[in-house]
């Protein structure tokens, strides 16, 4: 399963765009699912958690989807040379070990191709912290990459990328299944035993 982020917060979102197209192209390599999460969507809650630590329950089903899923493929619009709010909160509630490991593809949007570095000095750092395993192509597209004569570079740069996170999944393997907090590592019947 591929879990595919994305913090457009326009309908439509050239963000939500690019999140498709770069997932489509990785499912194609792996034969997976994908399942979209649009973070706009959950925006009230993502703040909520926030302030209180406690995930709502449309919120817990997609941090479980991501704490399951085999690959992420995440992407945010660029303001103010960095990610979105938005986008960045979204990661802050998630467990600490949940992206340990896990392979992620990066991608962004922006007005013009002088905010591409973002990828590179604010994405690419925030998922190195995360302990994600993050593909060596990200890909970012401007206002022009969607119009005729850049959407040929634009369509090769989804695919390189695409071709990276998949050797990177079956390099992996399959994720595990997420831990339960509450999960007893010891038997009712040790634990009783002992007392």
């Amino acid at each position: 399963m591929i879990v595919a982020i994305t913090a457009g917060l326009s309908q439509p979102s050239s963000t939500r765009l690019l999140a498709d197209r770069l997932s489509a192209a990785v499912s194609a390599k792996l034969q997976a699912e994908v399942q979209t999460f649009e973070l706009r969507d959950l925006a009230h809650d993502i703040t909520d958690h926030l302030l209180t630590g406690f995930p709502s329950p449309r919120l817990k089903e997609v941090v479980d989807a991501v704490a399951g899923a085999d690959a992420l493929v995440a992407v945010s619009p660029i303001f103010n040379a960095s990610y979105s709010g938005l986008f960045k909160s979204f990661f802050d509630v998630l467990g600490d070990d949940v992206l340990d490991g896990k392979p992620v593809l990066l991608g962004a949007t922006g007005g013009t191709a002088r905010h591409s570095l973002a990828l590179e000095h604010a994405l690419r750092p925030l998922f190195v912290y995360l302990h994600a395993v993050v593909a060596p192509t990200a890909v970012f597209a401007a206002t022009d990459d969607w119009a005729a004569g850049g959407h040929n570079t634009l369509h090769d740069r989804i695919a390189r990328a695409a071709g990276e996170l998949a050797a990177l999944v079956q390099a992996t393997g399959p994720t595990r299944a997420p831990k339960d907090p509450f999960a007893l590592t010891t038997s009712f019947e040790d634990l009783l035993g002992r007392s």
